[in-house]
């Protein structure tokens, strides 16, 4: 074996990695004075080893520590034992550090949250766990993705459909004018940042189904004043552009118009599509939105559209509890 390798082979620990691993306890780790090495609550936690855990925190010394950020067994990033509990979706030891007070939205040193990990590995119960508890559905601001992002992104409907419903924000809090001002501080020059258009790309037209039934924006799916000047050149220039540029089938074209798209901010040569993608557009995409350009939308299409602008994202879920006949509240839900 090479020296610092691993079994058969493979890169281990090392000097080097033990010098790294020393290098993240003194930076990060909350208290490396007072505990150094004594890391078995969150080895608990990174094991589900729930029994450990409930001892651990019925000692004094170990209860003043539920919230600790430390370098742990198999990790190298310090993080609390909700975070850890979370990534290896132990959902029982979730809960568990939660009712004895562990702070739900704690960020380790790259940004991330517990529900953050929690979704990027594909936990549906620890996450809705922590999304009862409180969790910010949106993640947090420090970290350049987010829940519903990531969700979108490997087309988990059910965990998206979870954020949803615990009011997360489908569209993102960026900004296409020229000059941002908050709370649109950041400014957007991609949609590749965007869940609709990674749901698009990835072809997950599930996701790609409710986030607009959440109400995110079908042009740009961003909150803020918008100006396509701002979007890098040769980047799409709105979602329907997406949607054709990475060839994807009719059903997301006609979800789009069926939603309120602006059907003229796609200027496309029909002869001249290949260029616009490494991936051939869809002939039948196409056809669709060309059909789409050369009727007028119907007046209930128009007027579905125009109520649900004007409940706004934050009341559409209220849209089953209205006063109004069942067949006008399935048809407001796209039912």
């Amino acid at each position: 074996m090479a020296e610092g390798g691993g079994p058969h082979g493979r890169p281990g620990l090392g000097s080097a990695g033990a010098g790294l691993k020393e290098w993240l306890r003194e930076q990060f780790w909350d208290h490396p004075a007072e505990h150094c090495g004594d890391s078995r609550l969150h080895d608990a936690a990174y094991a589900g080893d729930l029994q450990t855990l409930r001892s651990l925190l019925d000692e004094g010394g170990y209860r003043s520590r539920i919230n600790e950020k430390s370098v742990w067994c198999q990790g190298w990033l310090p993080c609390t034992p909700l975070r850890i509990a979370a990534t290896a979706g132990h959902s029982a030891c979730v809960d568990f550090l939660l009712r004895r007070g562990a702070e739900v939205d704690l960020v380790d040193v790259k940004g991330q949250t517990a529900l953050y990990m929690a979704v990027v590995n594909g936990h549906l119960e620890s996450a809705c766990t922590l999304l009862a508890a409180g969790a910010d559905p949106n993640g947090s601001r420090h970290h350049r993705s987010s829940p519903v992002y990531h969700a979108a992104r490997v087309g988990r409907a059910d965990i998206l459909q979870a954020l949803i419903r615990y009011g997360a924000d489908v569209d993102v809090n960026h900004s296409l004018a020229a000059d941002p001002q908050p709370p649109f501080s950041r400014r957007l020059t991609s949609l590749v940042v965007c869940p609709l258009y990674i749901s698009a790309a990835y072809h997950n037209l599930q996701c790609f189904r409710l986030l607009l039934l959440a109400g995110a924006n079908p042009d740009f799916n961003c909150s803020g004043p918008v100006d396509v000047r701002g979007l890098q050149r040769g980047s799409p220039g709105c979602m329907l552009d997406a949607v054709l540029s990475h060839g994807c089938e009719p059903a997301f074209v006609r979800l789009l118009v069926d939603f309120g798209a602006d059907l003229s901010l796609v200027r496309w040569d029909p002869s001249n599509l290949e260029v616009r993608s490494r991936r051939k557009v869809d002939p039948a995409a196409l056809q669709a939105l060309w059909e789409a350009r050369g009727a007028p939308r119907s007046l209930l299409s128009l007027c579905r559209v125009a109520v649900r602008v004007a409940l706004g994202k934050s009341r559409l879920p209220l849209i089953p509890s209205l006063p109004l006949p069942p067949p006008v509240k399935r048809f407001l839900l796209y039912e």
